[in-house]
C-alpha cells in the first residue's frame, strides 16, 4: 500500500508582508512529497496583506487565515498568538515560517526524514542568507549543542524549526499556561527550544541550509554577519536585556531551581562572574563562547545589576 505524506502545519506570522509572502508562500506549497496546511496571523498591517491573504485562503483550501486578534507588536507575540490558537492534533510536524524567505523543495521532506532517523523530537537547520545585490553566505547555527545553550541562545532561526506532533501539543499546553509571563518574551524562537530542551525533547540541528534567508531593511531578526552586527549584539547584551531574557526564560521553563542555575540566576556582579567561565556549557560556537566570556566580565565590572 503507498505510504501517506507526512501531514504538517505550517504556522506563518506575517506583517507588511506584501513585497515578499507571495513568494514564500509559494515556496511552501511547492514542497515535495508532504501534506501542507498553512495557518497565518496577521500583525495588523497598512499594505494589504491582510486582505491579500484573505482572498488567496478563499482560493485555496491549504491555507487558512486566523481571525484578526489585535495588535501584536512583533513576530514573537504573533507566533505564540499561531502556536497556542491552532489545533495540531492529527498532525505528523509543525513548521515554523516567516513570510520573507524562500523554502528549499525538499525542506520538509528532509525535516521529517531527520526528525524519523535521527530519533528526535525536533528538527532546525542552518541557512543561506541573501541580499537584494546577490550576495549570499552560508549561516552555521549547527555547532554541537551543549548542557545549556537553550538559555542563552535558539537552535537557529525559528523559521527552520519543524517539531514533532508530540512537541508541538507539548508546548501548546504550556504556552497557553503562561501566556501572561509569556509576553515578556522577544524571541519566540529562543522560547521554543528552551521550552524543549529543558523538558527533555531531543533536538536535531542540520548542517545543510534548508533556505533562502533574505534579508532587507526591515528584517526584525537578520543575519549576525560582520564587526557591526557585533557591536549592535554586545550593545543589546551591555544595556541589560539580553541578561533580562536569559532570567525570564530560565524561569518559564522551570529550570530556576536548577544547581547550575541557581548560582548566577541573580545576575549579580559575582554571578556574572562564576557565569563568565562557564562558556562551554552555555554557547555551542567557538566565537561565542570567547565573547560571553568577556561580556559577562565586562557587565560586571560595570557594576551593573541586570
Amino acid at each position: 500500500m503507498p505510504v501517506e505524506p507526512p501531514k504538517i502545519a505550517v504556522l506563518l506570522a506575517a506583517y507588511n508582508g506584501m513585497q515578499w509572502i507571495e513568494e514564500q508562500i509559494a515556496s511552501i506549497l511547492e514542497q515535495l512529497s508532504v501534506d501542507i496546511t498553512i495557518y497565518i496571523s496577521v500583525d495588523p498591517s497598512d499594505d494589504g496583506t491582510e486582505a491579500w491573504c484573505e482572498a488567496f485562503a478563499a482560493a485555496d483550501s491549504r491555507v487558512i487565515l486566523l481571525p484578526p486578534a489585535g495588535r501584536f507588536g512583533g513576530a514573537a507575540r504573533n507566533f505564540f498568538r499561531l502556536i497556542r490558537d491552532v489545533d495540531t492534533q492529527g498532525y505528523d510536524a509543525v513548521a515554523f515560517a516567516d513570510q520573507d524567505d524562500i523554502w528549499h523543495p525538499d525542506k520538509l521532506l528532509r525535516a521529517t526524514q531527520e526528525l524519523a532517523l535521527q530519533g528526535v523530537d525536533a528538527y532546525s537547520s542552518n541557512v543561506t542568507a541573501f541580499w537584494p545585490n546577490g550576495k549570499k553566505i552560508l549561516l552555521d547555527k549547527s555547532q554541537p549543542q551543549v548542557a545549556w545553550d537553550f538559555l542563552f541562545e535558539a537552535a537557529g532561526p525559528g523559521c527552520t524549526y519543524v517539531l514533532s506532533g508530540t512537541l508541538a501539543m507539548s508546548l501548546r499546553q504550556e504556552v497557553s499556561r503562561v501566556w501572561e509571563p509569556l509576553q515578556q518574551v522577544s524571541l519566540h524562537d529562543w522560547y521554543c527550544y528552551a521550552f524543549a530542551r529543558s523538558r527533555g525533547f531531543k533536538w536535531f540541528i542540520d548542517r545543510r541550509s534548508s533556505m533562502l534567508y533574505r534579508q532587507h531593511g526591515n528584517n526584525q531578526m537578520g543575519a549576525n554577519t560582520g564587526l557591526s552586527s557585533l557591536c549592535q549584539r554586545y550593545s543589546t547584551i551591555h544595556k541589560g536585556w539580553w541578561f533580562k531574557q536569559v532570567r525570564t526564560i530560565a524561569l518559564l521553563v522551570g529550570v530556576d531551581e536548577a544547581p547550575f542555575v541557581k548560582r548566577w540566576l541573580k545576575l549579580r556582579r559575582r554571578d556574572l562572574l562564576l557565569l563568565s567561565i562557564q562558556g562551554k556549557q552555555c554557547r555551542r560556537r567557538p566565537r561565542d563562547k570567547f565573547l560571553f566570556f568577556f561580556v559577562c566580565c565586562l557587565t560586571a565590572v560595570a557594576g551593573k545589576k541586570r
